[in-house]
């Protein structure tokens, strides 16, 4: 069976009594930072073996741990934080898995988009999810550009050193909306900003980003 196990996104009293209960039981954990999730593990007396599972090792990876799957083998796969597939590792192992007949399941908990839609305070009836817009700036006004239609509320993530420069972007191709920014959700220092990007950037100026951030559109009336 493969497992696909959310894990917290801050707070490391997020995780539900089942994924405790599966990482104590399984073979092996695939982990995107296996020292970040051993913090994880030893808060909770888990003494599973860990492997190393993340973007530049997936290719591979995937197909030794779909060989442990069909000897017999329990895996988990877990990511630093949230849940595996949802801009984070996961994905392709799961595609095997389905593709050959490996029995799948999924240990539900914290998703960083949903957190943040909860805090946000933007109409959550009918989300869209664009994981991280491109890095390129020409790359990422295009995508913003796609978006000016969008009914929708648009949830995206990026990380501290980019917030600006997409706050930035986001006045100049919308128009300066609204946005709602949402950083370090369920951590010690949480915090939810919610003005004009023009505001926001003067903000964060004086205040430089730091951890990792959900930002939040709704461009509809």
């Amino acid at each position: 069976m493969l497992y696909i196990v959310s894990t917290p996104i801050g707070n490391l009293k997020d995780i539900t009594l089942r994924a405790i209960e599966t990482l104590k039981s399984v073979d092996l954990i695939a982990a995107e930072d296996t020292r970040h999730t051993q913090i994880l593990l030893k808060t909770y007396d888990i003494h599973t073996p860990l492997t190393s599972y993340y973007e530049h090792n997936e290719f591979s990876k995937s197909k030794h741990l779909l060989e442990l799957l069909q000897q017999g083998k329990n895996v988990a796969v877990v990511t630093d934080a949230g849940t595996p597939g949802i801009s984070d590792p996961g994905y392709l192992l799961i595609k095997l898995a389905q593709e050959n007949n490996i029995p799948t399941t999924v240990v539900p908990g914290p998703t960083a988009l949903v957190a943040g839609l909860s805090l946000s305070g933007a109409p959550a009836h009918s989300f869209v999810f664009e994981g991280f817009l491109p890095v390129k700036s020409g790359a990422r006004q295009k995508k913003l550009a796609d978006l000016k239609s969008e009914t929708r509320t648009i949830i995206f993530y990026e990380a501290p050193h980019r917030v600006l420069k997409t706050l930035q972007d986001i006045q100049d191709v919308l128009n300066d909306p609204v946005v709602i920014c949402a950083r370090e959700i369920t951590k010690k220092f949480e915090e939810v900003k919610k003005a004009k990007a023009s505001d926001l950037i003067i903000h964060f100026c004086q205040n430089p980003p730091k951890g990792e951030f959900v930002i939040l559109l709704h461009l509809a009336p």
